[in-house]
């Protein structure tokens, strides 16, 4: 891996673009960053890393880089620089601290949007009570820990805060000052940016290329090498980066910071508020193939029109001159208004076919509370043209993941990078896994179950849970669906079975996979979250169990209407998008099963499609090589097995 990485980034007669799929274990951030180290320093290019997640965020930055940058330390001409980037609102901000900036207004809705939104992770205070009083609290602790810390960065305060805390003294690179702030000697998210602008290998993460990749100028530094690591999750993490959101309240809080800050009257805007509020609360929660219906891009191009003027009205103070000090309430306002105002505007547009709009009441879509509210979205129907356009041109792209090669082929994530349509090279390569599958795992197909329905769990799926779980005497960790599905066959198996049950949303998933982990009793059931990340090796997860091959819901508005585009392009849209994100989710759960050469097990689909239908062999190519039955009986006897060995 560390040749063709090598060979691909020196542009030494390689492909232009390098994809490597590397199972677990492998050490394939070795080897991806010994090459890249090597070229930043020798060739003075820049490489940025990303990653998806911050566990593997900070493992690179705080073990992995240090260990190549000692180990390669007699081979090079210099010590590399090596520096961390994050979003603008993963900093404190220490005007803000110092009470620079105006108190937040305490609205559900006071929240970053759009990439800054995608760019932060959620962050619970555990163990925090509820309420003023705690928020109080936790904002207390934010302000003593500022005159400790050195980074600023939020990950780096444990245990951590609320996200409702953070807000208080974090602000966006919109809502910034920039170069006109008091403190600027002394800000956190500058200092980070002008670190990676001076370092060789720059850590960063997916939402940070999410936004890149959507044409926001100077995200990034200068650099001449991207390194993509968990790659097989940067095309979601471009379109969330790349998705907006307009609702009543989101329009309102940008009028009441323009009224409270900016001193501007928003009667137009309110009228307009009131138009757009009663006709998408009429909208049903679709999706709109051919565009909004006339009345709602009326009603938005209204709230557009209005913001625009709002905005117009919004223009800083200058009569004191360039000393003045800088109005933090009217940036927040302008900041706040121009977001309403963009986002407005791109869903009035006329229909190009560039972007799916839709509307979705609270909850339907898995990011938003009960809160009543109708909201509507716009997400690009394709990425891969800004991949290829924002984050590859003039660029050497290197993508790596345990799950590339989706039916035993490169081509989908490929062609999802944008990598088959700009003229360039690009070349796949699988380094394999130290793991012997069909050795150390079975992947049992319960053929004889009756394909899912619409129900959470049929009887017989339960029976066949049950029978499992018992012969594996727990050691169970349960992927579902859907969490409707988690929790009705968790509760039944509470009842039927002396194992402990845990469930997805009982507590902090950290927690909750940390007593998992501890007890081989113990079952853990989950969702989405549970299917990638999870990794516990060892006797305590023997049997992973899934309970239907994970296809995107038909009501899915993003992945509905790109299947209908790949059709209307003559491909196979089933294939290209349900199958292809089935493929990679199954791949994914199914590689929480062996994480260690010891581990032995079983990955349990309860799905008969995946042995009976014709993309069956197409989906279990894409997962890791396990010697595969459908014989209940000899699986049963073989988690018994495992189970009596302890």
């Amino acid at each position: 891996m560390a040749v063709s990485v090598a060979t691909a980034i020196d542009g030494s007669g390689g492909p232009d673009h390098l994809l490597v799929q590397a199972g677990t274990g492998t050490g394939k951030s070795l080897g991806y960053l010994v090459p890249a180290v090597r070229h930043a320093v020798c060739e003075d290019e820049r490489v940025i890393v990303s990653t998806a997640t911050l566990a593997l965020q900070r493992q690179i930055i705080t073990r992995d880089l240090p260990l190549v940058a000692q180990a390669v330390a007699d081979k090079l001409p210099r010590e590399p620089r090596i520096a961390l980037l994050k979003g603008w609102h993963n900093y404190l901000c220490q005007h803000k601290i110092e009470g620079g900036y105006p108190a937040d207004e305490p609205t559900l809705f006071d929240l970053p949007t759009g990439g800054e939104r995608a760019g932060v992770a959620e962050h619970p205070a555990p163990g925090a009570a509820s309420g003023a009083a705690a928020l109080g609290e936790q904002v207390v602790r934010l302000r003593e820990w500022a005159q400790e810390t050195t980074t600023g960065d939020r990950d780096d305060l444990v245990p951590g805060v609320s996200d409702k805390a953070w807000r208080q003294v974090s602000v966006t690179a919109l809502e910034c000052l920039g170069a006109k702030c008091p403190l600027i000697d002394d800000c956190f998210p500058d200092q980070a940016r002008t670190s990676a602008r001076e370092a060789d290998v720059v850590v960063t993460n997916h939402a940070m290329l999410g936004i890149a990749a959507s044409g926001s100028p100077g995200v990034l530094p200068e650099h001449g090498v991207v390194v993509v690591d968990e790659a097989h999750e940067l095309s979601d993490r471009v379109t969330a980066a790349a998705t907006a959101d307009l609702s009543v309240p989101i329009i309102e809080h940008a009028a009441r910071l323009a009224r409270r800050h900016g001193g501007v009257q928003t009667t137009d805007l309110d009228l307009a508020i009131g138009a757009f509020g009663t006709v998408v609360a009429s909208l049903p929660a679709e999706r709109f193939p051919d565009g909004l219906p006339d009345d709602a891009r009326s009603a938005v191009a209204a709230v557009r029109d209005a913001a625009r003027t709002v905005l117009s009205a919004l223009k800083p103070d200058t009569s004191g001159g360039p000393q003045a000090q800088p109005d933090t309430g009217m940036k927040m306002a302008q900041a706040t208004m121009l977001q309403v105002f963009e986002i407005a505007e791109r869903m009035a547009q006329d229909p190009t076919g560039h972007d799916v709009l839709w509307c979705s009441r609270a909850g339907e879509d898995g990011r938003w509370s009960g809160d009543g509210v109708s909201r509507l979205h716009a997400a690009p129907l394709a990425v891969a043209g800004l991949i290829r356009t924002n984050l590859l041109t003039e660029r050497t792209g290197v993508f790596t993941s345990a799950t590339l090669a989706l039916g035993g082929t490169f081509d989908p994530v490929a062609r999802s990078l944008g990598l088959d349509d700009d003229g360039a090279t690009w070349s796949g390569l699988d380094v394999g896994s130290p793991f012997d599958y069909p050795q150390q795992g079975i992947l049992y197909i319960a053929k004889h179950l009756p394909q899912p329905g619409r129900e959470a769990a049929t009887d017989g799926q339960l029976d066949e849970i049950a029978d499992l779980i018992t012969a594996a005497g727990g050691r169970t960790l349960g992927l579902f669906s859907s969490r409707r599905a988690a929790l009705a066959v968790a509760e039944a198996m509470r009842d039927r079975l002396d194992v402990p049950v845990l469930c997805q949303g009982d507590d902090q998933l950290p927690t909750l996979v940390k007593e998992f982990a501890a007890d081989p009793r113990t079952c853990l059931f989950g969702t989405l979250s549970l299917w990638q990340g999870v990794d516990v090796p060892g006797p305590s997860c023997q049997l992973v169990l899934i309970d239907r091959i994970p296809f995107p819901r038909p009501d899915d508005p993003v992945k509905s209407a790109r299947a209908r585009a790949v059709e209307a392009a003559g491909g196979n849209g089933f294939m290209q998008v349900s199958a292809n994100h089935a493929a990679l989710l199954l791949a994914q759960g199914a590689g929480r099963l062996i994480r260690s050469t010891a581990d032995r097990g079983v990955v349990a689909v309860l799905d008969p499609r995946l042995a009976t239908a014709r993309y069956g062999s197409y989906l279990t190519k894409s997962m890791p090589d396990f010697w595969t039955t459908t014989d209940r009986r000899v699986v049963l006897s073989a988690l018994e097995r495992l189970s009596a060995l302890g």
